[in-house]
């Protein structure tokens, strides 16, 4: 199948996500209860009430990667175009950040909406894009009250439905659910350059919430997305891209 997909139809993604407050006690009291009550399943601690110390410490962790109690504050995309002379490819990297939650939800979207509305001939493709971003982001449009683009309306959809989500993990893993394989690993197994040599998913919250440091995200998941970009190469067996293939262009983060 990867053999007829033209890379230049594919939407590549990748988002950064945090914990919705910068802490535990910045919710309120009910959101506080809700979280120490999924802090028992993340703790294993079925049989024992969870502490507002452990809730706390387990919010700043774990917080960022539910969509209920998370936020996203960076949507990076890779578009591929090929040159119509040299038939050479080249990747343009952008990304929609912002504090503002709904802001850049709504400039992706108008973006989907625009370029890559048919489910018929556009792909998306990311790394466990079907289990994380995908569903993360059709959660957060909704609870920030903001219409779904069509082609990711998506909830109820049967697999043979949404083949347009192309995600790479599950390339790898050819039916063998139990096994989860890291982009960096894949990167490092294929020969190209690791996205993980500045901050890791770990760090987002802390450079985020502490540093106020929304470029330096920004740049992180361009990198993820490029990785992406490149491991689908390796998939297709084409070159990988370098140098002057690789465009950031440049959009203000507020």
């Amino acid at each position: 199948m990867l053999e007829h997909i033209d890379m230049t139809n594919v939407l590549f993604l990748d988002i950064e996500t945090v914990s919705g407050k910068a802490t535990y006690t910045d919710m309120d009291e009910t959101l506080q209860t809700l979280w120490k009550h999924k802090s028992r399943s993340i703790l294993r601690q079925y049989e024992e009430e969870v502490t507002d110390e452990q809730g706390a410490e387990t919010y700043t962790e774990k917080a960022g990667i539910f969509a209920e109690f998370g936020k996203i504050v960076c949507i990076s995309v890779g578009i591929v175009v090929r040159n119509p002379q040299t038939k050479e490819l080249s990747v343009r990297l952008k990304s929609f950040a912002n504090r503002d939650e709904a802001v850049l939800l709504t400039e992706f979207n108008d973006m989907v909406e625009k370029h890559y509305n048919n489910p018929h001939k556009h792909f998306f493709c990311g790394h466990n894009l079907r289990e994380f971003d995908i569903p993360y982001i059709c959660r957060r449009i909704l609870i920030n009250q903001l219409p779904l683009p069509k082609i990711l309306d998506i909830a109820g959809k049967k697999p043979w439905e949404v083949k347009y989500l192309l995600d790479t993990l599950e390339m790898w893993k050819f039916g063998d659910y139990k096994h989860y394989t890291s982009l960096k690993l894949l990167a490092a197994v294929f020969g190209f350059p690791s996205p993980k040599d500045d901050i890791d998913g770990s760090n987002v919250g802390r450079v985020f919430w502490e540093e106020d440091d929304l470029e330096r995200i920004a740049v992180y998941c361009e990198k993820d997305v490029l990785a992406v970009v490149q491991l689908m190469l390796k998939y297709k067996r084409q070159p990988i891209l370098e140098g002057e293939q690789i465009i950031h262009v440049g959009a203000p983060t507020t």
